[in-house]
């Protein structure tokens, strides 16, 4: 006889904690007789809409898969999830030593399955303890369009992570560390977490968000979780800036949470034991906050700065916003001329005029007549420069 063991979450949903485990199940509903009932009810449609499944409940079934009969035995375990509060479950696949094949025949079918359900989607990862799990339902890819930078920033990054990725070879061959890190930063609201995912779903990647400032996060366990990133993902610490201002002030008011040392995440970006096969993102509001070790060559290969809206990314949101409104572009001369009398160009945030936009998605003109209630941001001219390697700048 053979048995294979497989102990995951109970009560995860799909593309979650249970991936694959959930695929495995579906895939053997068709031949089990005693189910239980699952209900999905839909996020954004009615109020009354659900979906009704059967899943195999707690229990011993017996199923045949082709010309092969398994025994199935489902378990919920009396342990759970101090995070989620879901009980943990085993479940024991048994068959005749002879038809042992079967379970690779099995999961094949469901990672493909599990595959497809998540076509065109972003799974988010999360650090949990010290792995990295996917933070509730994976998101739908952004379209790389969506979101407007300056004329060729954009295209600037996508061809050199995508010329990173197809250099694998040519790294390894010099021995040289197959790592690279980015840098993004400039005023809030001008698309730097945006274009991350954009640019995971361009590239058919996910993302793991890392909180450097997290509670109970130390130098052993960022290293841990930055040498075990999942495959194609791409590592996103945001405000990196913030979490040892923060510690400073948290410090002095007698708050303990997250151990993380400066030189633990230089170590863990970059130091002997730190991993490979990686790409990270790092991004902050402020630059002139970050210690220049953090910012080198090595640790970030090229640095871009995104400004606030110029007069091409007003041009360009107008026109995705408005287009099928103003085919011939009358509106969008007017909007920019009164952008431009009021001295906003260059001082006001993509986010805030897509937040009018979208306030006005239907009426362009609405758009027009409230431009005024926009409120100049933070200058990028008031900004301290400062000169990094690999520099990108929007002007």
């Amino acid at each position: 006889m053979t048995n294979f063991h497989r102990t995951q979450l109970a009560g995860a949903q799909q593309g979650t904690q249970n991936g694959l485990l959930s695929s495995v199940i579906q895939r053997l509903n068709p031949r089990l007789h005693h189910l239980q009932v699952a209900t999905m009810q839909s996020k954004t449609g009615p109020a009354n809409a659900a979906h009704f499944s059967f899943v195999p409940g707690p229990g011993k079934h017996v199923l045949r898969y082709g010309s092969s009969f398994i025994l199935v035995d489902r378990q919920r375990e009396k342990a759970f999830d101090m995070q989620t509060g879901t009980p943990f479950e085993t479940i024991t696949m048994t068959t005749l030593y002879s038809q042992r094949n079967v379970f690779e025949q099995i999961f094949a079918e469901a990672h493909n399955m599990h595959q497809q359900m998540q076509e065109g989607k972003t799974v988010i990862y999360n650090a949990m303890g010290p792995e990295w799990q996917p933070f509730g339902d994976p998101k739908r890819k952004r379209p790389l369009d969506s979101v407007i930078l300056e004329r060729g920033v954009k295209e600037k990054i996508v061809q050199d992570v995508q010329a990173f990725i197809a250099a694998r070879t040519w790294y390894l061959d010099r021995g040289i560390p197959y790592r690279r890190g980015y840098l993004l930063y400039g005023p809030p609201g001008t698309g730097k977490s945006s274009f991350i995912q954009a640019l995971a779903g361009h590239l058919d990647f996910n993302i793991a968000i890392l909180n450097v400032s997290q509670r109970g996060l130390t130098d052993d366990r960022l290293s841990h979780l930055l040498g075990k990133v999942p495959p194609r993902t791409i590592v996103l610490l945001e405000d990196v800036d913030v979490a040892f201002a923060n510690r400073r002030k948290a410090e002095a008011d007698g708050y303990s949470g997250a151990t993380v040392t400066f030189s633990g995440l230089l170590n863990a970006l970059d130091g002997v034991a730190s991993g490979e096969e990686r790409i990270v993102f790092l991004t902050t509001n402020f630059v002139d906050r970050l210690d220049e070790a953090l910012i080198r060559p090595g640790r970030v290969d090229m640095t871009v700065r995104l400004g606030d809206a110029t007069e091409y990314q007003i041009e360009q949101l107008w026109d995705r916003f408005y287009a099928e409104f103003d085919p011939e572009g009358t509106g969008r001369k007017r909007f920019l001329a009164k952008v431009t009398q009021l001295r906003l160009t260059n001082s006001v945030s993509t986010a805030a005029l897509q937040g009018l936009f979208l306030y006005n998605k239907d009426d362009p003109e609405g758009a027009i007549s409230m431009v005024e209630g926009l409120t100049a941001g933070h200058s990028r001219h008031d900004e301290k420069r400062v000169e990094l390697p690999g520099h990108v700048d929007v002007r």
